[in-house]
């Protein structure tokens, strides 16, 4: 869903995206979103954002696999005996 953005610019800029679209064959709202798709782009190579990495950490724990092995299995059980007949 598209959504209407209201901003004021500098005469010179929307010369240009005016300039820049006519030149590209396209609308000015798609030369807007190619130049910003293109700015986080860039900002994503500079910082460096790794997905997988920043979000590995997540599944560190400080107890051992066995034990939270172990207590999944017994809230399951527990959980099953909670509805029997």
């Amino acid at each position: 869903m598209d959504r209407i953005l209201s901003a004021r610019i500098d005469d010179s800029i929307y010369r240009k995206i005016n300039e820049l679209a006519k030149k590209m064959h396209t609308s000015k709202k798609s030369v807007i979103e190619s130049a910003i798709l293109l700015l986080v782009k860039q900002f994503d190579q500079k910082s460096k954002t790794d997905v997988f990495f920043d979000t590995c950490g997540i599944w560190e724990r400080t107890e051992d696999v066995q034990d939270t092995v172990s207590e999944i299995k017994t809230a399951f059980r527990n959980s099953m005996e909670r509805y029997k007949r």
